[in-house]
């Protein structure tokens, strides 16, 4: 496995960034030998069961031929981004996922400090495989965190007899997100894991407004998707509120173990935060290492434009 580090220091200051550090590892080698009680977040998009990034099925997505990935057809002159297909899943698919998110789980649990928080996306079709190994390596379940976007996800007729049936769908059109919320438990009364470790809580957006559990928060497009053109990229503007959430005294260090473009480790960066990315891809990680500073230093508006976000058709994937 090769192994390389980007540590970030000297344009992170210049910019009044946070400090990062990357690495082009296995995210799942990498925290076997991690320190225990060293992390205190952890905000990641993963794969869901890594299905969809392996060699074969990155070679289809490239090609245009499908495979997991779903290539949608171009709309009024827009090509559609491409989307996983997780009704394609085999058995032993939903088990490898099992396995893998157990894995992560049980790593997770040794290197976190007690009271942090793993914020972790999913899809309202594979969610239940991600959540049950957490519950089960001991993490508590407080809630998710439902990201309303409306991606191409759903919504078809019946493939090849579209006419016939034209006013059925054969699933609803997805307008919502799951992110999983799990808390690693606290060493006593939540007041006391805050003073030790800066952990246990969700940091309020302010004094007046507590952290919701609804986030309008529409693709990424324009510049960000430039600048980081990764299939699965989140927007500034959801993880942003994501990472600042996460760490309730703004102190410690957030992981993101399938980094990817390395959204999430430039969301902390922006917000002042202390991070870590781990990426197995090589292609990814380059991409990473030159988009962090980029999203970084992006001026995102607090205030989110809903209007577009359950009307458009023409939404890629996000």
């Amino acid at each position: 496995m090769r192994k390389r580090t980007s540590t970030n220091l000297m344009l992170p200051s210049v910019l009044n960034l946070a400090p990062y550090e990357i690495l082009n590892v296995d995210s799942l080698e990498w925290l076997a030998q991690a320190k225990a009680n060293s992390i205190h977040a952890v905000v990641t998009d993963p794969p869901y069961g890594l299905v969809e990034y392996t060699p074969r099925e990155l070679d289809k997505l490239e090609t245009g031929r499908g495979g997991v990935w779903r290539i949608p057809p171009s709309f009024d002159g827009c090509q559609r981004s491409p989307l996983p297909r997780f009704t394609v899943l085999t058995d032993r698919d939903r088990a490898d996922m099992r396995k893998i998110f157990a894995s992560l789980a049980e790593h997770l649990m040794r290197v976190l400090v007690p009271g942090a928080h793993v914020f972790i996306a999913s899809n309202p079709l594979v969610s239940y495989l991600v959540y049950e190994p957490f519950i089960s390596s001991g993490f508590e379940k407080r809630g998710e965190i439902i990201r309303v976007v409306q991606t191409l996800r759903g919504g078809d007729r019946p493939k090849n007899a579209e006419d016939e049936f034209s006013d059925i769908s054969v699933m609803p059109r997805s307008c919502w997100e799951p992110w999983g919320l799990f808390r690693k438990p606290c060493e006593g009364r939540v007041q006391d894991n805050l003073r030790k470790w800066k952990t246990g809580g969700l940091r309020r957006v302010s004094a007046d407004e507590p952290f919701k559990d609804l986030i309008y928060a529409g693709v990424a497009r324009g510049r960000e998707r430039e600048i980081a053109p990764h299939p699965s990229l989140k927007p500034q503007a959801l993880l942003r509120q994501l990472v600042r959430a996460a760490l309730p005294c703004s102190e410690g260090v957030i992981l993101d173990p399938f980094m990817g473009s390395g959204s999430t480790i430039a969301a902390a960066a922006a917000c002042g935060l202390r991070s870590v990315g781990l990426e197995v891809n090589s292609k990814y990680f380059d991409l990473a290492e030159s988009a962090i500073p980029e999203l970084a230093a992006l001026s995102i508006s607090p205030a989110l434009d809903r209007s577009n976000l359950l009307t458009s058709s023409r939404n890629p994937s996000a």
